[in-house]
């Protein structure tokens, strides 16, 4: 170790390396943009040298819900990912993805709205190519969405596509697999993708398979219908030969509090035949697009962006409503466009899902929202100081591991989620006694205490509470991945 010089040697910290082992006291080399050696350097040469006495030395996280697909172009530094210790995103969730769509009209429908206004790569490999000419400063992966492949096929969305446009689809999706996608995404909760029979999904999902990609869903129904809407991702599982993730696992609306208690064991179950995996946020209060429906099976409504009142986001709809003299429903289809915060969850099942061994630590923030859920900002550290630290609800080591060895294992994303010799050097250094989140319902944007530093590739993107301006994110190709895989 003593004959090698090591561009730097983060030392004095506690090691926690993503696999969920108990930590250790040891230095990190890194050389260009790999780890090099894990061990005693202390009497290694380095061309700079961190000392971390104190803190912990973890892998930088891998956030696998995301809808940071223009974001990354448009926001290419990353602050409110960054902040957070995340290394690395997967974007393109719930159906909703920036390609294969050029969209020439007014406003693309809802929800993919949610992603700005950004459509104009009609290939994957397009979008693929943008990031690698302004790489931002996190890694990303991507998933191909249903509803932007439907959009792109069809036009009429309520109902199912006809046989010439599940091949065009077939053809979209294709192309982006061979582009790099890891995999298709859908979101059949929504209009857009509602009317789409099981049968439709099967057809595109029939090529995820045989290229060894996912197939990630935020389910048909997350309420009275969660069961059932689980039992068509595991048909679609199974005829597609895809691992299935599935996304923001959650038991939505007051009357179904405690569906996780079904819900995980039918998990387990279906789990011993096929490959099943899912991801969590830690909140009681879901966001999304503005609705009537949505806000019946809500406590509370708190409006992040609307175009018809650009004025009343952070509001209450009920204030909002009160104001106008009309019902919640009314004041909601008046926003319109518009997106919402909505309490309809039960933190017991929050806590439940996060305490199943198997669920990733997600986001599922929305970057583009004027007045965005906290989840944006505060995901990764309130897991690790309020539900880790303060709940003691899963322990530091596999809290680390959710957001990062986990996640890189069931996504297939080689070489990170684990501080390890040879593996790329995606690094967060954090104190564990004061990490939490600062981003509340009612400031939403404020950074994470606790995050000190924050490498990707070898380089600084977080440093003493700011981004530095370095990009060294990459663009994570699934060819490239699984032949670096072996």
């Amino acid at each position: 170790m003593s004959d090698t010089t090591y561009d730097l040697i983060i030392e004095n910290g506690t090691v926690i390396d993503g696999t969920g082992a108990a930590r250790i006291k040891a230095d990190v080399g890194i050389s260009g943009d790999r780890i090099v050696s894990v061990g005693d350097l202390s009497t290694a040469s380095a061309s700079a040298r961190i000392d971390a006495v104190g803190k912990i030395v973890a892998p930088g996280f891998i956030d696998v819900h995301t809808h940071d697909d223009h974001a990354l172009l448009s926001k290419p530094d990353m602050t409110y990912k960054a902040s957070q210790g995340v290394a690395t995103v997967v974007a393109g969730n719930c159906g909703i993805s920036l390609a294969p769509l050029q969209f020439t009209g007014d406003r693309p429908p809802p929800p993919l709205d949610l992603l700005g206004d950004g459509y104009r790569f009609p290939k994957m490999a397009d979008l693929f190519d943008a990031l690698d000419e302004t790489p931002p400063a996190l890694n990303a992966a991507l998933l191909c969405g249903h509803t932007t492949l439907r959009v792109g096929a069809m036009s009429e969305l309520d109902r199912g596509a006809t046989d010439d446009e599940i091949e065009a689809m077939r053809q979209d999706l294709a192309e982006a697999l061979e582009a790099g996608a890891i995999g298709m995404s859908t979101g059949l909760f929504y209009p857009p993708a509602n009317a789409a029979p099981t049968t439709e999904v099967i057809k595109l999902a029939e090529l995820l398979g045989p290229a060894g990609a996912l197939y990630t869903t935020h389910l048909r129904d997350e309420g009275a219908h969660l069961e059932e809407s689980l039992e068509e991702a595991f048909e679609i599982g199974r005829a597609s030969g895809a691992k299935v993730v599935l996304s923001h696992h959650k038991s939505a609306g007051a009357s179904n509090f405690g569906g996780t208690k079904n819900s995980l064991a039918l998990i387990d179950r279906v789990r011993k035949q096929q490959d099943i995996t899912l991801d969590v946020y830690p909140y009681h209060a879901a966001s999304t697009v503005l609705s009537a429906d949505r806000v019946t099976e809500s406590s509370r409504v708190i409006v992040t962006w609307s175009e018809a009142r650009p004025d009343v986001a952070g509001r209450d709809l009920d204030d909002i409503a009160k104001e106008m003299g009309c019902s919640p429903q009314e004041a909601a289809a008046a926003l319109l466009p518009a997106g919402g915060i909505y309490f309809m969850m039960d933190e017991a099942d929050v806590q439940r899902v996060l305490q199943y061994p198997h669920a990733m630590v997600a986001s599922d923030g929305l970057p583009h929202d004027v007045f965005p859920h906290p989840r944006l900002w505060g995901t990764f550290p309130r897991v690790l100081g309020h539900y880790s630290r303060e709940l003691g609800l899963l322990t530091l080591e596999d809290a680390v591991h959710r957001m990062s060895g986990l996640p890189a294992a069931e996504f297939g994303l080689t070489g990170r989620g684990e501080i390890a010799a040879g593996n790329f050097a995606d690094i967060v250094i954090f104190d564990a006694d004061t990490v939490i989140d600062r981003a509340d319902f009612a400031h939403p944007t404020e950074a994470a205490a606790g995050i000190e530093m924050v490498f990707v590739n070898g380089k600084p993107v977080w440093r003493n509470g700011s981004a530095t301006g370095e990009r060294p994110g990459k663009a994570l190709r699934r060819q490239a991945l699984q032949a670096d895989a072996g």
